[in-house]
């Protein structure tokens, strides 16, 4: 990867260096002393302050605090980038049409420049994904139960749509709810509005539920579940089934 990187430099070197790396379609950081403005749909400034702006070949446009993870101020993908060297500061401009909105910084100091071409491609692929888990149960429905059988995904109802809607051994309706991580009580609320949604659609009585078999079942995939959401599970006759987005290599 090909990386410009320069120290200090003078307003008129750091306006060359960023039109050559607006040219080669660079990412490109800058961290200064400067000021922010945005003017568009509402208007903000910032004072003087050392920031990190970030400015992506992609239009996109970020400014960056010493807190937190979110830019203070942005500009979407499809702006342009524009430099200029005015009233002795460097200024940077990031700008768009529809809406008309235009994000300024002034640099009084350029403390680092940096551009670098950015390869490898921008699709992510997600591994450890409630679709993995999903997977596994579509291809191994005994992972769930012995005689588990799926019968649809995303399975419209009117709580949203369910997971994996099955029936078990007994032909029960069987509504699975899937989550990749440890969850909570939530997910068990969740799963409950599911399964009463599915009652409502097939005319099932909720007092079915005082026999021993429930009329329609519900199950939560997940790795782990807290105390609390294992007493509600309980309290609901749900049942929790530990099991991985992905297998253990």
């Amino acid at each position: 990867m090909t990386v410009t990187s320069v120290h200090d430099p003078s307003h008129r070197e750091a306006l060359w260096e960023l039109e050559d790396a607006f040219e080669r379609g660079d990412l490109v950081s800058v961290f200064g002393r400067c000021t922010v403005s945005y003017e568009g749909r509402a208007a903000s400034d910032l004072g003087a302050g050392d920031r990190l702006l970030v400015l992506k070949p992609d239009g996109a446009a970020l400014v960056h605090t010493d807190e937190g993870r979110q830019p203070v101020n942005w500009q979407p993908p499809g702006s342009e980038h524009h430099a200029a060297v005015r009233e002795g500061r460097l200024r940077v401009r990031s700008t768009r049409d529809n809406p008309d909105e235009t994000l300024t910084v002034r640099f009084e100091r350029v403390h680092q420049l940096s551009a670098m071409a950015v390869t490898g491609g921008r699709d992510l692929e997600l591994h450890g994904s409630e679709e993995d888990l999903r997977t596994r149960i579509l291809e191994r429905p005994d992972l769930v139960e012995t005689g588990f059988e799926p019968r649809e995904t995303e399975r419209p109802s009117s709580a949203g749509p369910m997971d994996i809607f099955g029936v078990d051994a007994d032909d029960t309706p069987v509504v699975v709810e899937l989550k990749r991580r440890r969850v909570g009580p939530d997910a068990v609320g969740q799963l409950a509005r599911y399964v009463r949604a599915l009652k409502e659609e097939l005319g099932v009585d909720d007092e079915s539920d005082a026999e021993d078999a429930p009329a329609v079942r519900g199950i939560l995939v997940a790795p782990s579940v807290t105390d609390r959401a294992a007493e509600r599970l309980a309290d609901r006759r749900f049942d929790h089934v530990a099991l991985e987005p992905t297998p253990a290599e």
